[in-house]
């Protein structure tokens, strides 16, 4: 029986190296697995509904366009302990005079790439709820690696160093790449100071449609569940991935998405792109 087929988009050369890894390690279990990458997330979201593959690995957005297209006819099966329970953050310069959300009014906001939830839909979103709408600020955009919903982190990165350049008042980032661009100098220790943090939410997961194979799919869950960081085999691959456990999936961490999708109008009902000027 099998393999199972993995649907996954090609953000980085890395990828090849962590799924052709996996690949091995399944193998050494007798379980058959393979993958097709895809160059952007919807593309493959319409391939898993056309069941072209069985398992997709998707970003959150592409999560709330597959349960649109499904109508609800998918389920998320696994995810990485680091995508669960995740922030954005919004930053100013710590010499700004900017204060409270209140005073971005009339002034320039990074964000990252259109199509990135962390660093764009879900921050601004957030911004929203706070009082402070589209029309109050000017929105920079920073659109690297459109259509792969914002895995490539050039958009965030570019959107700091606009805040930094003084091109932008703030910026918007995940709360981890706000770390990460600390650490390498993007962002100087003590430059920044957070304006905004959004509540927690969740990022990628495994989604699956009723027509896959449910044994396949089950032998595949466990075998994630059951990897260990302590294997040394395995650990590499975790590593490259960005986690150190697999856990089960759940989709209570999407209800910001949702909602930032709904208000700027990114894909209908039915999960039609309908985002203006989204071309991935």
């Amino acid at each position: 029986m099998g393999p199972l087929v993995m649907g996954a988009v090609a953000y980085d050369p890395k990828v090849v190296t962590i799924w052709d890894g996996f690949r091995e390690w399944f193998a050494g279990r007798d379980f058959a697995f393979d993958y097709v990458l895809y160059s952007n997330y919807e593309r493959q979201v319409e391939a898993l509904l056309a069941g072209h593959v069985d398992v997709a690995w998707n970003s959150p957005l592409a999560w709330v366009r597959a349960a649109r297209m499904g109508r609800g006819d998918v389920r998320s099966v696994a995810m990485r302990d680091s995508d669960c329970d995740l922030t954005s953050v919004v930053v100013v310069r710590a010499d700004s005079g900017i204060e409270t959300v209140a005073d971005l009014d009339g002034r320039t906001v990074a964000v990252g790439a259109v199509d990135s939830p962390q660093a764009t839909l879900i921050p601004l979103s957030h911004l929203g709820s706070l009082g402070v709408g589209s029309g109050d600020v000017v929105v920079q955009y920073h659109d690297v690696g459109v259509g792969k919903h914002g895995d490539h982190i050039g958009g965030e990165r570019d959107a700091a160093r606009a805040l930094m350049a003084g091109a932008a008042d703030a910026a918007c980032m995940i709360d981890g790449n706000h770390l990460l661009f600390g650490v390498e100098g993007t962002l100087p220790v003590g430059s920044t100071r957070i304006l905004a943090q959004t509540p927690p939410y969740d990022h990628c997961n495994f989604t699956v449609a009723t027509g896959a194979p449910a044994e396949l799919v089950d032998r595949f869950v466990a075998l994630l569940l059951d990897m260990s960081y302590d294997d040394p085999d395995v650990r590499p691959l975790l590593d490259l991935e960005g986690l150190k456990a697999w856990r089960e999936g759940r989709t209570s961490g999407y209800a910001q998405l949702e909602r930032a999708v709904e208000e700027v109008g990114f894909y209908d009902g039915a999960g039609s792109v309908t985002a203006r000027g989204y071309r991935p």
